[in-house]
């Protein structure tokens, strides 16, 4: 079913996932900005000692990632107290960190955003200003990404259109 925003009358809080480089900013803006969403990138929220060790090529482990995904949840449920709709870009690489990003809604509708490992490196290496860098970094990431299934979220082939993303995902939403 088509979500239309002028006729949306409930909120949701979504999360956009995937490793780096699939594109979670660029198309959680564009899915925020057709639902009428607030959109936060979860990268803003990254402790400083967690961004120098990405930045020195370091991959973060779960302890690291910890209190990030902790401060997600709390955006989502502050969100979600509000009714409010928000559109959250976050890696997720993991169930269990999926799970607790649903601690802050229980009903958090997930847009998987998928790739080859050839698509995401050109993507990683084209982008400039972003303190993610390497291809030691995108091997990690893929190694402890736990692809989620349909009973948990929709997946999108990055190959696709950033429109044809959108239009599929929103498409998808249902009420």
């Amino acid at each position: 079913m088509m979500v239309d925003t002028a006729e949306a009358t409930h909120s949701s809080r979504i999360l956009v996932m995937g490793v780096s480089g699939s594109g979670k900013t660029h198309i959680g803006r564009l899915v925020a900005g057709r639902l009428g969403a607030d959109f936060i990138d979860g990268d803003d929220f990254h402790l400083p000692a967690s961004i120098d060790k990405m930045a020195r090529g370091i991959p973060l482990n779960d302890e690291d990632r910890k209190a990030w995904l902790e401060t997600l949840a709390e955006r989502f449920a502050e969100y979600r107290q509000r009714d409010a709709s928000v559109v959250i870009g976050c890696s997720a690489l993991k169930r269990r960190y999926r799970d607790t990003l649903r601690r802050g809604d229980s009903a958090l509708k997930i847009l998987f955003l998928s790739g080859d490992r050839e698509q995401l490196h050109y993507r990683l290496t084209s982008r400039e200003g972003h303190f993610f860098k390497g291809d030691k970094m995108l091997q990690s990431q893929l190694a402890d990404l736990e692809p989620p299934g349909e009973d948990e979220a929709v997946e999108l082939n990055i190959a696709l259109s950033p429109d044809q993303l959108v239009d599929d995902f929103v498409k998808r939403l249902g009420p």
